[in-house]
């Protein structure tokens, strides 16, 4: 045999074997652990589980006759940019037309028009959308009957109501047909992981419908003191943008849960929309008076928590909201409630939160007297306190000399007593005695419970501290795991009025 064939057969052999090799060591004899998919379904081995995946065209046919285009137009004279493009968070909507530079010359008069979205909820022609899309407008437009196919008609509309502390607005417009409604929905069952989706405007692209999930719940992101107290936003990642405002974002079944109302700038698909459920709550009052009347106690408050309880005494998963403050003269004062009580009910209404007493106490309006059940020092009392209108000036809810080196280092702070500099210097009023932080280390107890330099410690544990020496003996007298609960002042130092607070140190 020739040297040629004899190589021929041994490549050939090698091919062979190799094959042979290789269905070996692919094959499924029992050694390889089935995927995910086989392991979450149970099924047999090799079969993958069916998703499906809804349409959404039947909920966009039914529901953007409803929804409408909203423009408004304010004369004001010429100002500075309202929006300077630093801020991480351009929460509102704005037309990009409403960022104009500052004229060099003399100031005039113009037009200002921005846009937004809104949905009617009454065949007679109300409609629901956000206040900052209509705030300070001389004139409202609504386009209405927008479909794919239809680019609808522009009519004015009125401003029925508004209400700041919310951002929902009511408007209006007049016309004899029978206008086509959206359904609304019960913003308390959603659940994080549920659909969502938004239709409207975005960047003048009418008829815009994007879909993702519902992100989170019970979301506050400090737009302005107006909102604060009210903030319960709804997060989503269905894509909204400049123009959705005032637009509904939708469950499933096509009914509204939510108001499309910000967006968190320089992020992916962060949006917040004001739960149905408050807009249905107020909807009576924007509509027969065009204002909001609201109770209030006039208390700073905060949730209690699980950790927190022990620090007062109170037994493990007492649930309730901690008093850092009343206003002096405000109902709660007048009631006799202290900071460092603990409430946990009013009226027949169980107080797990601060939502829960705020919407409760602005829900029964002013004038009202509610029953406030509430733990001190470890025993439960109750007081009766007649609620107040919440106003526009109510808007909060809620190596020195003298130092003590024990303290600084237990819990990683260092204190001193209050001196005419040491006010002057963390903008402390006269009538607030205690000793002032004057150094926090950031990776400690006290650093990881809030406490700040310039912050002033009037109580520890419920004892008044005077001196640095008080508050090492209260320290001193507690085990480690311990919570200590600290009662402090923080000042203004730009003039402001300064606040009070709980703090709270787990011992080392």
């Amino acid at each position: 045999m020739s040297q040629t064939a004899k190589r021929a057969i041994s490549v050939a052999a090698i091919v062979v074997a190799s094959f042979a090799a290789g269905v070996v060591f692919t094959a499924d004899f029992g050694f390889t652990r089935p995927s995910i998919a086989q392991e979450s379904t149970g099924e047999k081995r090799g079969a993958v589980a069916s998703v499906t995946v809804p349409s959404f065209a039947d909920i966009a046919d039914r529901v953007m006759p409803a929804v409408v285009s909203i423009t408004s137009t304010e004369v004001v004279k010429e100002t500075p940019r309202r929006f300077h493009g630093n801020d991480p968070f351009e929460f509102f909507f704005p037309d990009p037309r409403r960022q104009t530079p500052q004229d060099q010359g003399e100031q005039e008069e113009r037009r200002q028009v921005s846009g937004g979205t809104g949905f009617i909820i009454s065949e007679d022609g109300y409609i629901l959308t956000n206040n900052h899309v209509i705030e300070g407008a001389t004139k409202v437009e609504v386009v209405i009957g927008q479909t794919l196919e239809d680019p609808g008609r522009s009519v004015p509309a009125k401003i029925i109501g508004r209400d700041e502390a919310t951002d929902i607005a009511l408007i209006k417009v007049d016309t004899k047909e029978k206008l086509p409604t959206v359904k609304l929905g019960d913003s308390n069952d959603i659940r994080v992981g549920d659909w969502a989706i938004a239709i409207g405007n975005p960047l003048q692209f009418n008829n815009t419908l994007t879909v993702g999930v519902i992100s989170g719940r019970g979301r506050a992101i400090g737009i302005s003191d107006a909102t604060r107290s009210f903030e319960n936003f709804i997060q989503t990642d269905a894509a909204i943008n400049y123009g959705n405002s005032g637009g509904p974002l939708l469950n499933i079944s096509g009914e509204v849960i939510g108001i499309n109302t910000a967006i968190r700038a320089y992020a992916q698909n962060i949006g917040f929309a004001t739960p149905i459920d408050v807009a249905k709550r107020i909807y009576p009052q924007l509509k027969e008076k065009g204002t909001v009347s609201r109770g209030y106690l006039g208390i700073s408050i905060r949730d209690l928590e699980a950790n927190q309880a022990k620090a007062f005494g109170l037994p493990d998963g007492t649930r309730g909201v901690l008093v850092d403050e009343p206003v002096p003269g405000k109902p709660a004062d007048k009631a006799g409630l202290k900071y460092g009580d603990v409430i946990v009910q009013v009226d027949d209404i169980m107080i797990k939160r601060t939502r829960d007493l705020i919407d409760y106490v602005s829900d029964v309006g002013p004038g009202v007297k509610v029953k406030i059940s509430f733990y001190r020092d470890g025993a439960k009392k109750t007081v009766t306190a007649t609620t107040e209108e919440r106003g526009e000036d109510t808007a909060r809810a809620d190596a020195p000399a003298g130092e003590s080196e024990p303290t600084r280092n237990k819990i990683g702070i260092s204190v001193q007593e209050l001196t005419e500099r040491s006010r002057q210097m963390y903008g402390i009023d006269e009538t607030v005695q205690g000793v002032v932080v004057t150094d926090v280390k950031e990776v400690s107890p006290a650093g990881e419970g809030g406490v700040a330099m310039g912050d002033v410690i009037r109580e520890a544990q419920g004892r008044k501290i005077s001196t640095p020496e008080d508050l090492r003996k209260v320290i001193e007298g507690l085990k480690s795991g311990d919570v200590m609960r600290l009662y402090v002042t923080r000042g203004s130092r730009a003039g402001g009025p300064s606040r009070s607070f709980f703090r709270f140190v787990e011992i080392p």
